[in-house]
């Protein structure tokens, strides 16, 4: 009972945050069906005709449905709120499993509740020597809330991770914008214009042509004597001329 005042807590103050009802609607779980089938025998193990018949059997049946229940929460990690109650779920299992089947609860904690002796199995009961005491139920409701009971510190944070859920699964869906609009007056890209060659000066002469140094000879000038033919020289001297 006490997963039920975490869900009314969460619808509450979803709305008031903005939330609307309707769009928990678009959330999506897996193995659905094995958390109803685990929830549907637990609720079948503790009505009193079955509860009375069961007797030694209960035990590993609670365990076995309350493991089934654990595997549907861990299926679901990727939901908001889901890892705490993954937590929450995963200490109620374990102080279950060790202890034999039976849940741990202080004596404190059913005296607050006026709990009663019960024919059959009982899911939580004070124990000898409990292991893991304080993964018990060792906490309790006021008697002024309708079903009151007692609960654990993983019933706790299955409570906090439920009211996360239902709060984030209020919250409104962002809408796909999707991509970029194109604007509609928006053409072709621009393409650039080849511009070629340079353009050449309007009064620019034909280009100087380089002129080949082997296609010409060049020639010695002769110079005439200037007195006619030149004597050869004596070799006592310099020549002279006559």
């Amino acid at each position: 009972m006490f997963i039920l005042y975490a869900l009314v807590a969460g619808l509450l103050m979803g709305r008031l945050l903005g939330g609307r009802l309707a769009n928990l609607g678009a959330l999506s779980f897996r193995w659905t069906w094995v958390a109803i089938a685990g929830l549907a025998a637990q609720v079948a193990l503790f009505s009193p005709p079955v509860n009375s018949a069961v007797g030694q059997a209960g035990a590993p049946l609670y365990v076995a449905s309350t493991a089934a229940v654990f595997g549907f929460v861990l299926a679901n990690l990727r939901v908001s709120g889901m890892p705490i109650v993954a937590l929450g779920a995963g200490l109620n299992l374990l102080a279950i499993a060790v202890n034999g089947g039976t849940m741990p609860a202080s004596r404190a904690a059913l005296e607050a509740i006026g709990a009663g002796g019960t024919v059959g199995y009982i899911n939580s009961r004070e124990l000898a020597a409990p292991a893991l005491a304080p993964l018990g139920d060792v906490f309790a409701l006021p008697t002024w809330l309708p079903f009151a009971n007692v609960f654990s510190v993983g019933d706790l944070l299955i409570g906090v991770g439920v009211l996360v859920l239902v709060v984030a699964g209020m919250r409104p869906v962002p809408a796909d914008l999707g991509p970029p609009p194109v604007p509609v007056d928006a053409g072709p890209p621009p393409v650039r214009a080849d511009l070629g060659p340079p353009p050449v000066p309007a009064d620019a002469g034909p280009p100087p042509v380089r002129a080949d140094p082997t296609s010409a000879r060049s020639i010695a000038p002769v110079r005439p004597p200037a007195d006619g033919p030149a004597r050869p020289r004596g070799p006592g001297g310099p020549s002279t001329t006559v």
